[in-house]
């Protein structure tokens, strides 16, 4: 930071260094901008400020020490960050924590990941010199998709704000008093019996192992050890763009190939792509649209990929469920014709399993649904998420990084960058109108989609079809779809088609991915997704020869016949207060 700024500037002084007021919102993130890293356990840019940590303590000349995040910063304000006695505050919080929970680090799910073992360690504490409690709670294992172990609970209440402020929804908060202080969900219920959406954000903000995503690992590996068993995975467009992260990769950077040879090595015996059934969502939903559109039926139409989404609906908003593309998500999808495959082919149901590796902890429970099933068989065995699937390759002791890349397996490894762009918010509407507009034959010259490719929560873009137009919206985080809901309900927007999203930002910040506290990496993911959409010869959803196979192969048209009873569901009223 420059040092040079002039006195009739705006700045403050943090550790002899002159930074300048650029309107930031509070102390702490002026000390970032510094370049200073101060620890938080409660702090998000994107919640409330909480205060409750007290470990970015500073201390201001003339207002002693302070929490940082919770001043707002003034002119000529003269700030030490790091002085023995705030060291010395800052290592008594963490070693109360550490004493006041279970935590057992080798066996929690967070391990290497977790932010009070990652301060603890920048700290340099070797030892607890308070008396632990070690106060062991049952985990709720309830849920498909989460696993709450209040042992490991610091009552930061990131999870709270992160279910109430940006998914609306309200699951857990704090129960009891004093020390009996708990993090709960409703009524001190179990997961699986509150409102819950399973879109894990509460476990991507929690910095212990209070709150993670279900491991089915083990599972997995029996399916790989049993002889008799073909095992198919899938893997989404999100992973390819985050798993490099667990390996000191950049943000973004693709690695697909690396990725399809490690799945290999483990032992799967078709290793397939999600962007092959993203492509075959397109031609079934964008027909969907077309239809309804041309009908003015049911309007507008939702998309149907998020599973947090579509329970978000069927809970809150069940007269919305006409409304939501009849589309499976591309997970069971290509779980369903995978396996129509596998026995059309002289196989047996009970034979293959399909695996999917996903970003998200919903598509667990979006696994279980009972309507995603044949013969007692689930379309979809088991869920493992981006940083699962890498505990997998590290227990191999794969050296990821020095992998030579392999391919796809046909036909279900076959994609466009339409199917790629589902990743990130907005990508499917993207794919969508490349689909419609060449139905409609709109020029393409005449089609800006850079508007989708925003961070923003709600984005728009409007087609002219003749005399009518099209308005179109795209949006990510719930808390943003349900304002979007009742300016709908109350008359102040109108759209015709809705994409949405329950992760901020789409799939690229789901809660199975590595753990993220910048929005720029989360950005950089999309980016990763955009420049693989350039990459690829083809992008168009119809463009797919493959798609067009499918239904030369089951004998039927678009959403008509079988691919209708493979493709398509029906959602439930799940209101639990009438």
């Amino acid at each position: 930071m420059s040092k040079d700024i002039k006195e009739t500037e705006n700045f403050i002084t943090i550790e002899n260094i002159k930074v300048p007021i650029e309107g930031e919102k509070n102390l702490l993130v002026l000390i970032r901008k510094a370049n200073i890293e101060i620890p938080t356990f409660c702090y998000h840019s994107n919640l409330s400020t909480y205060g409750a940590c007290r470990l970015c303590l500073v201390d201001i000349e003339g207002m002693g020490i302070q929490a940082s995040c919770s001043i707002k910063p003034k002119v000529g304000m003269k700030v030490k960050v790091h002085t023995a006695q705030i060291r010395e505050m800052r290592r008594v919080n963490v070693e109360l924590l550490l004493a006041s929970g279970y935590h057992e680090c080798t066996t929690c799910s967070k391990n290497t990941f977790c932010k009070l073992q990652s301060l603890a360690r920048q700290l340099g504490i070797k030892e607890i010199r308070f008396k632990k409690t070690e106060k062991k709670s049952p985990r709720d294992l309830s849920s498909d998709a989460i696993v709450r172990d209040p042992s490991k609970c610091i009552l930061c209440g990131d999870c709270i704000r992160m279910c109430e402020e940006v998914q609306a929804v309200g699951a857990i908060d704090f129960a009891f008093r004093g020390s009996d202080t708990e993090v709960v969900p409703s009524l001190n219920k179990n997961l699986k019996d509150v409102e819950c959406v399973y879109c894990g954000q509460c476990t991507r903000v929690c910095p212990t192992g209070a709150l993670s995503p279900k491991s089915e690992v083990s599972k997995i590996w029996a399916d790989l050890h049993d002889k008799k068993r073909k095992v198919a995975v899938q893997i989404a467009p999100a992973v390819r763009v985050a798993i490099g992260e667990k390996y000191d990769l950049a943000p973004g950077k693709s690695t697909t190939g690396l990725i399809v040879t490690a799945l290999k090595m483990l032992g799967f015996d078709y290793v397939y792509d999600s962007s092959f059934s993203a492509d075959l969502t397109i031609v079934e939903e964008a027909n969907e649209f077309l239809d309804r559109f041309t009908k003015n039926k049911n309007m507008p139409q939702y998309t149907s990929c998020c599973p947090a989404w579509i329970r978000f609906v069927e809970q809150f908003y069940p007269e919305l469920n006409k409304n939501l593309s009849t589309c499976k998500s591309p997970q069971q999808m290509l779980g369903a014709l995978v396996k129509e495959d596998f026995v059309r082919k002289g196989g047996k149901r009970k034979d293959i399993s399909m695996i999917s590796v996903m970003p998200c902890s919903a598509k667990k429970h979006e696994a279980k649904r009972e309507e995603f099933s044949k013969e007692q068989y689930a379309d979809v065995d088991h869920v493992i998420t981006t940083v699962g699937v890498s505990r997998m390759i590290d227990e191999m002791g794969i050296d990821f990084r020095n992998l030579k890349p392999s391919s796809f397996d046909l036909p279900f490894g076959f994609k466009t960058g339409a199917g790629v762009l589902f990743g990130a918010s907005g990508g499917v509407t993207e794919a969508v109108i490349r689909y419609v507009a060449e139905k409609l034959a709109l020029k393409e010259d005449d089609i800006d989609c850079t508007a989708l490719r925003t961070i923003d929560g709600v984005k728009e873009i409007n087609l002219k079809v003749g005399k009518k137009e099209v308005k179109i919206a795209a949006v990510s985080g719930l808390k943003n779809a349900k304002d979007l809901i009742e300016d709908l309900k109350s008359g102040k927007r109108h759209y015709d088609f809705i994409e949405v999203m329950a992760c901020p930002g789409g799939c690229v910040g789901g809660a199975g991915q590595p753990v993220y506290s910048k929005v720029k990496h989360r950005q950089k993911r999309a980016e990763g997704l955009y420049k693989a959409d350039v990459t690829l010869e083809l992008h168009k959803s119809q463009e797919n020869h493959y798609v067009k196979k499918v239904y030369e192969e089951l004998g039927c048209k678009v959403g008509k016949g079988l691919a209708h009873e493979l493709f398509h569901t029906h959602y439930t009223d799940r209101k639990k207060h009438k």
